[in-house]
């Protein structure tokens, strides 16, 4: 594995019972359990994101949800940015492409000793107190009013490990291009290091 492409999601984005799919074995909350049925696992290596499925019962599942689904503005999307370096600066993380997006974050990670999955939380742990430390959090009110602070992202996050540089590449063309679909600008972030063709690889 050269790298792996990781996309991890604000609180409420997608459901673990999501009809297209979802990386989670089960849904903790049993109203949205009754609502929406057992968790939709899958473990395909392409995004199920576009997906044919029923729009009016996924969101009437989320109307359920503790906590209004998280959409991050463009200062919060700074924010998670800022915290996205700081884990990169404690842990030597390699990025070589990464799009902060209202509900969702892609990255490509380059890979190292850690397991993607540690890599992932660190990212989302930097994130989460860089919002915090700027006011800014999503749930920032109910925290100054019960001392506890609510996660603003998803549980876990969805990987898919890039064998080649092809596959790398790839990839990082796509988080790239993910703000255009969005109709947003084209995002460029200092902690983002440029890619280079792996020598053994012939892919």
């Amino acid at each position: 594995m050269l790298a792996f492409h990781g996309i991890i999601t604000a609180y409420g984005f997608w459901l673990p019972n999501d009809p297209r799919g979802s990386w989670s074995g089960f849904v903790a909350a049993w109203k949205l359990y009754r609502a929406g049925g057992k968790a939709t696992k899958v473990s395909t290596r392409q995004s199920v994101a576009h997906a044919t499925h029923d729009r009016r019962q996924r969101q009437a599942v989320k109307e359920l949800l503790s906590r209004q689904p998280v959409c991050f503005t463009g200062i919060q999307a700074r924010e998670v940015a800022h915290g996205f370096a700081r884990a990169i600066q404690k842990s030597n993380h390699v990025l070589w492409a990464c799009a902060v997006l209202p509900e969702h974050v892609h990255v490509v990670v380059a890979a190292s000793r850690l397991n993607p999955n540690k890599i992932l939380g660190h990212l989302k742990r930097e994130a989460a107190l860089a919002l915090k430390v700027a006011g800014l959090h999503p749930f920032q009110k109910e925290f100054e009013s019960t001392g506890k602070l609510p996660t603003c992202w998803a549980e876990g996050g969805w990987k898919v490990f890039l064998d080649t540089s092809e596959h790398v590449q790839r990839a990082i063309e796509y988080v790239e291009n993910n703000p255009l679909k969005e109709g947003k600008r084209v995002q460029r972030w200092s902690f983002v290091t440029p890619f280079t063709r792996h020598r053994n690889d012939a892919g």
